[in-house]
């Protein structure tokens, strides 16, 4: 475990900080105090490392059916906090297997501010921005053949659906933060912002609740099911019985995954399968409630909801062990959260839409849920409609 003072970035240069939902009022004026990042290698649990860093920098996060207390320019303002898909994997007691394409970047990060006055880089004019091509993690054929893959599986009964991701990595020279920035100026980039940290960079434009905490009231707001953005695409996807059974499917598994931390009889469902809009495409979006159980802490939140089972699949175990046989490469930046904390307050996106930068090279992730109607094709077409957006706005179009 390492714990970092606070730093400036080496290989890449600063910007003022922009992290997904922190207070829109603070975001100019914000500046670090103390960081704690940590690898899977460094052993322990991730969940209670964070709720301990962030009690002992003054924002203890133990009992989140606490009144948020009322918000000040003096002291801690909150934190961010970005957990990974492997971090989140290893916490629901399933360890990832796949080789990460991102070792820089760690699996678990919380970054303390204070109200201060944030500093942006100095200096002469930037290096051209250049994005080269982006090479795959694999091929649409072997796309393809893991959606047999896992169509098979459901035919045996070993998972009900799981959720494939694919990678992609493209060679930069420039300063690639500006670029991770506009990724969330996207339309509909609820969670749209950027970390970063010594040698690494994530560019959020997710539009997904991963989990939501105030006041001791839990949200979670699980997206699946896609369709262009045109009057045809809505219609279909409001008549596809293929894209509803997934996706209550998973709301199923979110209601479940809120019953074990929320009081009693308190879950319900509300706009089950609301069509809203991202970018260029329809997305089917449901809202799970409950109040949380008394004494309900950050860590407890975490390995309640961690990794989000719209990016997993259903039975959640079964699911994680076959995306850790099919998969090529480790998930990165991508499928786990990332927000902002602060006492009685928890808000968390979960990292779909989000693209990483490491010192020579920028990452892509895009997939979706696969059921035993999903067609091969269709899923390999619909992972890249997904990430043609954040291609694009990453070089700059």
């Amino acid at each position: 475990m390492r714990k970092v003072g606070p730093y400036g970035v080496e290989t890449l240069p600063q910007v003022l900080v922009d992290v997904p939902a922190a207070p829109a009022a603070c975001r100019g004026v914000l500046t670090e105090r103390a960081r704690l990042q940590w690898r899977l290698g460094d052993g322990g649990d991730p969940a209670a490392l964070a709720e301990e860093f962030l009690a002992a920098h003054g924002l203890p996060l133990h009992d989140l059916t606490r009144p948020a207390p009322a918000h000040h320019d003096t002291g801690a303002c909150g934190a961010a906090l970005y957990l990974s898909a492997a971090a989140g994997a290893d916490l629901a007691g399933v360890p990832t297997t796949a080789p990460e394409p991102t070792p820089a970047l760690p699996d678990l990060t919380v970054v303390v501010y204070d109200h201060g006055h944030a500093r942006a880089t100095s200096g002469g004019p930037p290096a051209p921005w250049w994005l080269g091509e982006w090479t795959e993690s694999w091929t649409p054929r072997q796309h393809a053949d893991a959606v047999d893959a896992v169509r098979a599986a459901i035919g045996r009964g070993d998972v009900y659906q799981t959720n494939l991701v694919g990678h992609a990595v493209a060679r930069y020279t420039g300063d690639p933060l500006p670029a991770l920035s506009r990724l969330g100026a996207l339309p509909g980039a609820r969670y749209g912002g950027v970390l970063t940290g010594d040698g690494w960079a994530i560019g959020c434009a997710s539009p997904e609740t991963l989990v939501e905490v105030t006041d001791g009231h839990l949200i979670t707001r699980p997206i699946k099911g896609t369709r262009p953005a045109t009057a045809a695409g809505r219609r279909e996807l409001l008549e596809s019985a293929k894209e509803r059974a997934e996706h209550v499917m998973i709301v199923d598994l979110e209601r479940n995954d809120l019953a074990r931390i929320a009081r009693t009889g308190t879950v319900r469902v509300d706009d089950l399968f609301a069509v809203r809009r991202w970018c260029d495409l329809w997305q089917a979006e449901s809202t799970v409630r409950a109040a949380a159980a008394d004494g309900l802490g950050l860590a407890d939140l975490l390995r309640a909801t961690c990794p989000g089972g719209s990016v997993t699949g259903a039975p959640k175990h079964a699911a994680l062990t076959q995306i850790s046989a099919l998969e090529p490469v480790g998930r990165g930046a991508s499928m786990g959260a990332l927000g902002w904390v602060a006492p009685g307050r928890v808000d968390l996106g979960l990292t779909i839409r989000t693209a990483a930068a490491d010192a020579e090279s920028l990452h892509t992730w895009a997939g979706g849920g696969i059921t035993w109607d999903s067609d091969p094709d269709a899923e390999v077409a619909e992972a890249a409609a997904k990430t043609a957006p954040i291609r694009a706005t990453l070089a700059g179009r």
